[in-house]
This record gives structure tokens, sequence and C-alpha cells, in this order.
């Protein structure tokens, strides 16, 4: 008896069934998740349709929020997931990402603590690599610039202060806070990272310039050197004799 091949690409479906006309007729509420993929993926491998990879991906990195969370390497090999595929579906994942964000041209304010850490959890939370940013302000607390100074594994972000100083400078600053996620921790401040701020406080005084803060962004919490006291603590170390020069030598023998 001659068998029969099933074909079971999405276009064989029922038109009501597949996934881009559901979405077009009852809105992407209507869909799962692995069926928003397909529309993303548009077709799938040879044995496996669009929605089955969408389904394949989720089992790999555990929800939407894992793949948002996983770094390019992660998705390295997958079958059916060549450069294009990927490329639409990062792009649909950063969209998510900055959706939280605030819009485009709008006026951002930070003049609390409780502010920064909402503002920098929103950005820094859920990246798989190590991001430190730093937010500068004006006088009314207006955010000027928001800039990524290095990015790269935990071991390798080494943020120069020089290079956090000068865009301070070009933007014409008056306040900085400092921020950075940990990847998969605790948001914990290390003995760098007490370093590194003890360094940018040092070398932001004599200019005029005020560190509000440094903020830590984990997968949950979030720390901040202003509420903790260590900022206070830190600011009054770079006012004892020769304070800044004794932390700088620390700073590098640590690095």
């Amino acid at each position: 008896m001659e068998s029969k091949h099933v074909r079971t690409g999405i276009s064989q479906w029922p038109e009501d069934e597949r996934p881009r006309e559901r979405l077009l007729s009852r809105g992407p509420h209507a869909l799962t998740d692995a069926e928003l993929l397909a529309i993303l993926l548009r077709v799938g491998v040879q044995g496996k349709n669009a929605v089955e990879l969408g389904r394949e991906l989720l089992a790999r990195f555990g929800s939407v929020q894992g793949m948002m969370c996983a770094p390019m390497s992660a998705w390295d090999g997958i079958r059916g997931v060549k450069s294009a595929k990927l490329a639409q579906v990062q792009a649909a994942l950063e969209l998510a990402r900055r959706a939280v964000l605030p819009a485009t041209g709008e006026r951002v304010t930070i003049k609390s603590t409780e502010q920064a850490t909402q503002y920098f959890s929103r950005r820094l939370r859920g990246l798989p690599e190590e991001h430190f940013r730093v937010a500068y302000l004006n006088r009314q607390g207006h955010l000027l610039e928001d800039s990524l100074i290095a990015h790269g594994t935990v071991d390798a972000v080494r943020p120069p202060i020089r290079a956090i100083i000068a865009r301070a400078l070009q933007a014409n600053a008056s306040a900085l806070i400092a921020a950075h996620n940990h990847p998969s921790s605790l948001a914990e401040p290390s003995e760098s990272d007490r370093l590194l701020t003890q360094d940018l406080v040092a070398a932001a005084r004599p200019l005029g310039l005020k560190v509000l803060d440094h903020v830590i962004v984990a997968d949950e919490t979030t720390f901040s050197f202003a509420d903790s006291g260590l900022l206070d603590e830190i600011e009054l170390a770079c006012l004892a004799p020769d304070g800044g020069r004794r932390q700088s030598r620390r700073t590098r023998k640590a690095q």
C-alpha cells in the first residue's frame, strides 16, 4: 500500500487556524508565544513547521524572557534559525526591551535614588552581559544623556574614568549616576565596584561634578551606593589628605 506523505506546513492548515490570519482577525493577544514566534520565523525546517520550531525555541530557552536574556552565542547551531531569522527575532526582542523605556523625546527626571533604581532596572535587567551605563543630569535633575560606557563579561568590563568624565563635560552635566548590572548574580558591590566608585568621585569632585549614586542591578534586586551610605563614606574619604591619590593606586593594583 502506498504511504501518504503528511504535509505539516502551516500553509496547509485551515485559514482560520494559521497564526498570521488569526492575529489579523482576533488580535495578537489571541496567539500563544509559539505562534507569535512562528510569525517572526515565517517558515520552519524540513519536518517541522514554524509553530513547532517556535515551541522548540521556547523549550530550549525556557520562556520568552529566557530568550531575551540569552547571549547571541546561545543561538549558534540551532537548526532552522540562520542569520536572517535570528536578526528578526532579536529585533523583536530588543523592541520589547525598549518598550518599557521612556519614549524618545520624553523628558526624564531623576531626583531620588528610587527613581534612579527604577530607571536603570528597566535599562539593565535581563541583559546577558555586564553593561556599565552613566546617566548625565543637569542641575534640575533632567536627563541630558544616557551613555553605555563599557560592556562585556564581568571580568572584562573596566569602565575608564577618563571616558566617563569626558562625556560629562561634553554634555555640560552637573551630576551623574553610574549603574551596571550583575547578570545572574546578587546586587552586592564587589571590591572592584567600590574602588571604581571611589576613583569616579575623586575625579569628578575637582570639576564640580556631583556623583549622585552608583546603582547595581541584578535579576530581582538592586543596590544603591547612596541608600546604603557607602557613597557618603567614599566622599568623606576623598576629603582626607591624599585620599584620591591613595585610592587611585589601590584601584590600579586591583585591576
